[in-house]
């Protein structure tokens, strides 16, 4: 069988790395630097993978990528829409369809997230499940990575079918209106099933919550239909103490993607404390892991 060089899979991975600078990846770019582009460690770790497993696509010594690594690779890489498609075809799965919710963030979206500086900001799909975070958030509220992936869902963590702890926010956290937020959440899951009506994993979790949790059932009967757009939390932070901040979600209305920013008003002691809890945050750097 004919091929056409630098097609496959491990070429246009390496292709695609060395077209991103690490500016756009909000990486620091040292006067040492050699490649223009990222380096596989540096795709690694915004992908949630193994060095070893770069090096072993690239080389064409693994060829069957899972989908949620190429989801994430997809991702680190600031892949359009269609170079995505092409991604997962390469890797022999199927592109995710139509009218499906989408875990993918456009080059476009990546690019205002890098220029948020040291704002705590997070994104997550409209089913709620957080897909990507940057070092201050994690710093905030603790790193996500250390969660398992089904528990990195912001409804399923307000409201939970079982009695295990929070999982999303590493530390406690307190609301201005706690009951409206509930109300809120659910109202714009509701909005999520008429814009994805045909999701599988949205009507998993609605069917889950509903079943297993009496307020959401209760707070999704009353037919409510609005988006979430902002709220008022206070994370108990264990280094600086109590931190108040106005978080704001802004949405793609495309994909509706939530970018949820966190941020303290200009010259308080809460954004001294933010500053704080970044310095003595976490090490981790802004992924979303497929483990």
């Amino acid at each position: 069988m004919v091929t056409t060089p630098g097609a496959g899979l491990g070429s246009m991975i390496r292709t695609w790395r060395d077209r991103l600078p690490p500016s756009a990846a909000a990486l620091p770019v040292g006067r040492s630097r050699r490649a223009a582009g990222l380096r596989r460690e540096e795709l690694a770790e915004l992908a949630g993978v193994s060095v070893d497993y770069v090096v072993r696509l690239e080389q064409g010594r693994a060829t069957t990528p899972s989908a949620s690594v190429v989801e994430s690779l997809a991702r680190a890489l600031q892949l359009s829409v269609a170079e995505r498609d092409h991604l997962y075809r390469l890797a022999r799965l199927a592109p995710p369809a139509d009218g499906a919710i989408r875990d993918h963030i456009t080059p476009g979206v990546h690019r205002v997230l890098s220029r948020l500086g040291d704002v705590a900001v997070a994104v997550f799909a409209a089913d709620w499940q957080l897909i990507w975070w940057n070092r201050s958030w994690a710093a905030l509220l603790g790193d996500p990575a250390s969660s398992p992936r089904q528990g990195r869902n912001f409804a399923r963590d307000r409201f939970p079918v079982d009695a295990g702890p929070a999982r999303l926010a590493l530390w406690p956290v307190t609301e201005t209106d706690s009951a409206a937020t509930d109300a809120a959440v659910v109202s714009d899951l509701r909005r999520a099933t008429g814009r994805f009506p045909r999701d599988a994993r949205l009507a998993e979790l609605v069917r889950a919550l509903s079943a297993g949790n009496r307020r959401f059932a209760d707070l999704w009967a009353t037919g409510s239909v609005a988006p979430h757009r902002e709220d008022h939390k206070t994370i108990h932070h264990p280094s600086v103490g109590p931190v108040t901040v106005d978080c704001d979600v802004l949405s793609d209305d495309d994909s509706d993607l939530k970018i949820v920013i966190m941020t303290a008003a200009p010259g308080s002691p809460d954004e001294t404390k933010l500053r704080l809890a970044a310095i003595a945050g976490s090490p981790h750097t802004a992924h979303d892991s497929p483990h």
